[in-house]
């Protein structure tokens, strides 16, 4: 398979992503960069970078794990896992999450970036109170 350096560019970037590399978003993203995930849907390089301020500001660590990866023109996808440490997460332990980018570039900088992942998995799962009450529903339904 062969090597497609702008997508191992955006890889390598979320690998070391944290609070402190925000500041380097545009090496990676376009000015009029389109982000999608599923709690956000944002416009703009100065608007992706304070999404990413906020969203950094009070995790402990985060750390992607890229699995398959393909590109066709100007189009790929990303599957990876993200563990995550955050104070009000499952009591500060470590989650991990299972995702897949859809990305689109233009030159070597992506100008749209889509994330799917189970939101609840994320988030929800893991606050005290509705934590309880939807794992209890899965099980439930399951």
């Amino acid at each position: 398979m062969a090597v497609d350096p702008p997508l191992e560019a955006f890889c390598a970037f979320y690998n070391k992503l944290d609070k402190s590399c925000t500041k380097h978003l545009p090496e990676i993203y376009t000015a009029d960069i389109r982000f999608i995930d599923p709690f956000q849907r944002i416009e703009g390089i100065a608007a992706l970078t304070g999404y990413f301020d906020s969203l950094y500001a009070n995790l402990e660590s985060a750390h992607f794990e890229f699995a398959q990866r393909q590109r066709q023109g100007d189009q790929a996808f990303v599957c990876w896992t993200l563990t995550l440490v955050h104070p009000r997460l499952a009591g500060g332990r470590r989650v991990a999450i299972e995702g897949c980018s859809r990305l689109r570039f233009r030159g070597d900088r992506v100008c749209e970036h889509h994330d799917y992942f189970d939101a609840g998995a994320l988030l929800y799962e893991h606050l005290p109170l509705l934590g309880t009450a939807i794992r209890w529903l899965k099980r439930r339904l399951a």
